[in-house]
């Protein structure tokens, strides 16, 4: 007995006519008449009452076909089972992030992640937001949540998730920057900035320097988004920053944004891989379970 002669016989006590059968599982006549007598000879009992009129089962042919559905059944549901077990991903995914986007981007994604997949292993590093991009081209991590950069490389595959802008910021607390920048007109050239080492933002503003010919006057220049506000809160300068970081940071209430700062374009937040390990199995269904829409910041 195999498993294809019980489908053969599970099909004609079906139809219960052989060329009906023969024809929808593409096999002789003669070979399916060949297939039933030899499980009659095997079981030693009649299954099938043939003449030339019609086909009908016997007593042992019905308790038969409980036998076949059974076993047919068991076995596709062993296959399922197996599929699914090569389906279920194993393994450590690496992703970096600055601490920001870990509380902010990360913390849907992770979970939903998580509960899809709860046997991969999360290694989450955290960073400046600047150096995302070089993590995943050094192979330093599988994906990064970063900023988009104006120029995407060939080898790099991005996905959007979000558009922020980004604020002027200034100490709430009365202080000397507070009064440069509570004047008539603005001398930014004797403001105190407090600004990234590198990174998208650090580009918008340089340009802007450039467009209007300013020599700043750059108080400190710090690794990741945190830094700047903790300074600025500080009272020592004010900062540009991403939307996404103001909202979300503990130190927003030592933090006033400048309303007539200049407007610079906002920028794209989302997460990063290479082509080549989008082809992973586990590096995509990360892809596939960030969500599919990019979601604009609100103004603050």
């Amino acid at each position: 007995m195999h498993l294809q002669e019980l489908e053969l016989f599970k099909h004609l006590a079906g139809s219960l006519h052989f060329a009906t059968t023969s024809k929808a599982c593409n096999i002789s006549p003669s070979a399916l008449s060949r297939t039933i007598k030899r499980l009659e000879e095997e079981l030693d009992q009649k299954l099938f009452i043939r003449d030339n009129r019609r086909v009908e089962l016997t007593i042992a042919g019905k308790r038969y076909l409980l036998f076949a559905e059974k076993v047919l059944n068991e076995h596709n549901a062993l296959k399922d089972f197996y599929k699914q077990q090569e389906l279920t991903l194993r393994g450590t995914l690496r992703i970096y992030g600055s601490v920001t986007a870990s509380y902010t981007i990360l913390t849907d994604i992770l979970g939903n992640f998580q509960n899809r997949y709860p046997d991969v292993h999360i290694d989450l590093k955290t960073g400046s937001a600047a150096n995302a991009i070089n993590e995943v081209l050094k192979g330093n991590t599988d994906i990064s949540v970063a900023a988009k950069p104006d120029n995407l490389r060939d080898a790099l595959a991005f996905k959007e998730l979000a558009v922020t802008p980004l604020y002027f910021v200034i100490p709430k607390r009365e202080c000397p920057v507070r009064e440069k920048i509570f004047q008539n007109s603005i001398n930014w050239e004797k403001v105190p900035f407090i600004l990234s080492e590198s990174g998208i933002g650090r580009n918008r503003i340089d340009r802007w320097f450039r467009q209007n010919h300013l020599h700043p006057y750059i108080y400190a220049k710090v690794s990741g988004n945190e830094a700047i506000l903790a300074m600025v809160g500080l009272g020592l300068g004010i900062g540009l920053v991403p939307g996404l970081v103001l909202d979300k940071s503990p130190l927003i209430n030592d933090i006033e944004i400048i309303k007539n700062a200049p407007k610079l374009a906002p920028y794209t937040v989302g997460i990063c891989t290479t082509k080549r390990l989008l082809a992973s199995p586990l590096i995509k269904a990360f892809w596939e379970s960030s969500g599919e829409s990019v979601l604009n910041h609100p103004p603050l």
